[in-house]
């Protein structure tokens, strides 16, 4: 409905994609997940045995998996549950090298100029689809070769627990009438979760202003906030709101995702409550520099899809309140391009595009 709304087709969460060999399909449907457990252990062997078998050459030594962001934070902590499982799959070390800087700048770039024999990949970020749009690079990702999805977490709404609107709809027929007095935060200035606000705003034909966004660092201290009624709601990730959803203090009214949040399943999307196909979302895959050899994406992409429906990986992404999403090569490929064009879009009509 929306020409913000994004075009791409809906993709299975936790189901392996086409694309991988016959044989590496055939025998993770044969023989699926095994009793759990890390590395190596956690997905059957013949399973892993036929995914190696796509590209008999590599990997040719370690692999560099490079994070764009801060040791310790929740991208940090994903790119090293993958790289300790595709070790063991590997049968090499995967080591985690954390290049920051330049809000995410500095460990894209060097993912796009890595030499494309797969030995150097990279766990990129919803950020590659804004950087450019606000002048601090040229890399897009078009640059990278998508290798695999494993994560999507759509921007939800919450309010303080006795706020009185019940749903979206409700909220944004207020702030329709009463513009400029509902006061918001959830992120930095021009971040993902203040994008998807504004995306919101303008999708349901608000001006951007209508809503008084205040900066923070990061999605805790304005629930904090939140509770101490500073603010009247926040935009960011559901899964980041637990603490303050499952103690009473706040409640969430909506979710930007293109499907329920999985951990949320009573959260309505906004398609389901306004009609609208709006959706905004964070997400993480893995990507290599542009030129890989097919067989070495085929191969990785099949341990990435193993890993993915793997219990370790589920039990520690929800644990971290993180949604798990797979899609395959193609697909991913498909949310950047796209992605970027949605984001660009509402940067552009927000003036926070350069």
């Amino acid at each position: 409905m929306s020409r913000h709304s994004s075009a791409r087709s809906p993709r299975p969460a936790r189901r392996l994609m086409t694309g991988l060999a016959s044989a590496a399909a055939l025998a993770l449907l044969a023989t699926g997940c095994s009793e759990g457990g890390g590395g190596e252990g956690s997905v059957a062997a013949d399973a892993i045995q036929a995914c190696n078998d796509i590209n008999a050459d590599y990997p040719a030594g370690p692999v560099e998996l490079v994070v764009p962001w801060a040791a310790g934070g929740g991208t940090d902590g994903v790119a090293r549950l993958i790289g300790d499982q595709l070790s063991g799959q590997l049968g090499t070390n995967v080591n985690v090298v954390n290049r920051t800087g330049g809000s995410g700048v500095v460990g894209h770039q060097a993912m796009v100029d890595a030499a494309p024999d797969g030995q150097t990949i990279g766990l990129v970020t919803v950020e590659i689809g804004m950087m450019h749009h606000q002048g601090l690079t040229e890399i897009s990702g078009e640059d990278l070769t998508a290798i695999s999805q494993m994560n999507e977490d759509g921007a939800g709404i919450t309010v303080a627990a006795d706020a009185d609107w019940q749903n979206a709809e409700e909220l944004l027929a207020y702030i329709e009438a009463n513009p400029g007095e509902v006061t918001a935060s959830g992120t930095g200035q021009g971040g993902i979760w203040h994008l998807a606000l504004l995306g919101m705003l303008l999708d349901n034909g608000l001006p951007v202003d209508a809503v008084n966004f205040v900066p923070s660092e990061g999605a805790a201290p304005a629930l904090q906030e939140l509770a101490a009624g500073g603010i009247d709601m926040t935009t960011n990730a559901l899964g980041e709101s637990k603490t303050m959803l499952d103690s009473g203090r706040a409640r969430a009214i909506g979710v930007m995702g293109t499907e329920r949040d999985p951990a949320f399943p009573d959260v309505e999307t906004l398609q389901e409550q306004l009609g609208s196909d709006y959706s905004m979302s964070v997400w993480r895959g893995i990507a290599g520099p542009v030129g890989l050899d097919p067989t070495v994406v085929e191969e990785l992409e099949c341990h990435l899809g193993l890993i993915a429906e793997s219990e370790e990986f589920n039990e520690f992404m929800t644990d971290s309140g993180l949604g798990v999403k797979y899609a395959g090569a193609e697909d991913f490929q498909t949310l950047m391009r796209e992605d970027d064009i949605l984001k660009g879009e509402v940067m552009e009509e927000a003036g926070l595009a350069k």
